[in-house]
């Protein structure tokens, strides 16, 4: 360090200027990239590139399901109903993007982030299914109902009760507001939360550092000027060779 700064010291003053210009450049392209909260003052937020494709393919098609992503896991022994309530009811409280919606203001589609959402579990009794094909059945109409981006919730769960000891969890999402990842991310919470709330204990989950509408605002942020720029030109020359 000390050889450093003697280094530094020796630079006349016009490349001391030139090296402090250069790490405020440095420090500046840093911060660019990092996510940062954004403000809670509103909670209409811009949507992510890839949230407004599939919002425009959600517009051609609104009833088609193509874009559901169901999931299904199944609960051997004893179920607290209320138990698995408050554990959905705290993933949606942790994660924005399950109570948000997507409408047009002022001609621009935007996502819009629910304070708190009537969410409710519907359960299916179907003990007295006699077949695993008459209950696939279900789980695949339940998959194929289509979402109202803008009025529904776009998480949706359902409970099949099998048996007193046996149960299905149905939940299936919207992809403009989750991805296989995601999902995956939500089953291990379920299972954490579930286990938690089930003996008692508060969530041993942290607080969620930054959402989903804080990344599309620094993606778009992000992808101007310059760097939406050489991107264009990179995509037109490959587009054009095609």
């Amino acid at each position: 360090m000390t050889n450093l700064s003697d280094r530094i010291a020796q630079l006349s003053p016009e490349k001391r200027e030139l090296l402090l210009q250069r790490l405020q450049s440095s420090n500046k392209k840093t911060a660019s990239a990092t996510i940062q909260p954004q403000s809670r003052e509103t909670n209409t937020f811009p949507l992510s590139f890839a949230q407004k494709r599939l919002w425009f393919l959600a517009r051609l098609e609104p009833d088609n399901p193509v874009y559901n992503q169901p999931r299904a896991f199944r609960l051997a022994g004893e179920l607290n109903l209320e138990v698995l309530k408050l554990t959905f009811q705290e993933i949606i409280r942790r994660h924005e993007n399950l109570r948000t919606n997507f409408s047009l203001v002022d001609g621009e589609p935007v996502q819009i982030i629910q304070p708190q959402i009537n969410f409710e579990i519907p359960v299916v009794d179907i003990e007295s299914l006699s077949s695993e094909a008459e209950v696939q059945k279900i789980v695949d109409q339940e998959a194929k109902k289509p979402f109202n981006l803008e009025q529904d919730s776009l998480l949706r769960v359902t409970l099949l009760k099998l048996s007193n000891l046996e149960h299905m969890v149905l939940f299936t999402t919207h992809h403009i507001i989750s991805d296989g990842w995601s999902n995956g991310v939500l089953i291990k919470e379920f299972v954490t939360l579930y286990l938690a709330f089930l003996e008692g204990k508060p969530s041993p989950l942290p607080e969620l550092a930054i959402q989903y509408a804080d990344y599309a605002v620094w993606q778009r942020n992000y992808l101007r000027g310059k760097v939406w720029d050489t991107q264009l030109n990179y995509w037109q020359q490959q587009l054009g060779n095609t």
